[in-house]
């Protein structure tokens, strides 16, 4: 593979001297990069100190998540992709309906990708994870790996052929005024996001079969706005599966002159098994519970009918147990 694509998992290179996206291509300086953008921060009315925590159990302020970026990696491709975003979502889901899935993808996947450099950079200092990643599942390292190669395209010309790597869903909400507020889960790269009258769920290395998985559903609501407790409901919903999915996607990468071409390997492989792992109610809820908290619904209520979870969705479309 060509030396244009800079891939951090084949040396581990998580320790702040290089830009996190571009490794040492670019030759202007390195800065610290915020991972949630100041813009973003005004929109919610956030002042930056809210906290989240990390796997290692610490607690940072969202001011402190940052990466090394390179000056000219973020004054020309990072800040016009933040600028259309903001745009975006200045203008609700008006805005937000009409992005490009491909400038979404960029921009959630730099996100997830910051947090896992700054999770990786955590690891390798605490001696969780030695310096080459002896000690981390190979699975997630390709995974990642893949991610970081895919988000190149945010400085690089890269085609994805004839595929998308990623289900990203927007969706109108009934409250105007959501306060904002994300959920990710790095481990099946899966995100949420909701704000004033929008909500976004992305799976970001499933090509697409997540939003197949669900497509009862998503046919049933297309284009109606969703409670507070609907829009949870799916996110659940999505976050399971994508737990359930059981396959590695794998691609074929192929840089050639300046631009890098992905092609998706079939999924099925030479697995004759389904893509997603049996669908359990009682583990569904479970995630549902988590999600419905502000509602306070308890697990025995969500569960109380083992065949019947409650929906908050008319029919509740839900998929079938084995």
């Amino acid at each position: 593979m060509s030396s244009m694509i800079y891939q951090p998992f084949k040396n581990f290179d998580f320790k702040y001297k290089n830009c996190f996206l571009s490794g040492d291509t670019f030759n202007t300086p390195i800065e610290e990069l915020s991972i949630l953008p100041e813009w973003l921060l005004k929109l919610a009315n956030f002042s930056g100190e809210e906290q989240i925590k990390l796997l290692d159990e610490s607690v940072r302020s969202y001011n402190a998540l940052k990466v090394p970026c390179n000056t000219e990696l973020s004054g020309h491709f990072i800040q016009p992709l933040e600028e259309k975003i903001s745009a975006a979502f200045a203008n609700g889901y008006a805005g937000v309906s009409e992005l490009d899935e491909a400038d979404l993808f960029k921009w959630i996947g730099r996100f997830m990708y910051s947090l896992i450099y700054i999770e990786m950079n955590a690891a390798v200092r605490l001696q969780q994870l030695s310096a080459d990643g002896v000690n981390m599942s190979q699975g997630l390292m390709h995974k990642f790996g893949n991610l970081h190669t895919m988000i190149q395209s945010i400085y690089l010309d890269v085609v994805f052929e004839d595929f998308k790597p990623w289900s990203i869903l927007v969706v109108p909400l009934e409250d105007q005024d959501t306060p904002f507020s994300f959920r990710d889960e790095i481990n099946t790269l899966t995100f949420s996001l909701k704000l004033k009258d929008f909500g976004i769920i992305a799976c970001l290395q499933d090509n697409g079969t997540n939003k197949k998985y669900h497509q009862e559903l998503l046919e049933q609501i297309a284009g109606s706005p969703l409670s507070a407790v609907q829009f949870e409901e799916l996110c659940a919903r999505f976050f399971y599966s994508a737990y359930l999915f059981n396959r590695l996607p794998e691609y074929a990468i192929m840089p050639v002159e300046g631009a890098i071409y992905i092609d998706a390997m079939p999924l099925k492989g030479t697995l004759n098994k389904a893509l997603f792992d049996h669908w359990q109610h009682k583990t569904y809820a479970q995630v549902l519970q988590d999600f419905w908290k502000p509602w306070g619904h308890t697990l025995f209520e969500i569960i109380k009918d083992p065949t019947k979870p409650i929906s908050y969705f008319n029919p509740p479309a839900l998929p079938e147990t084995h």
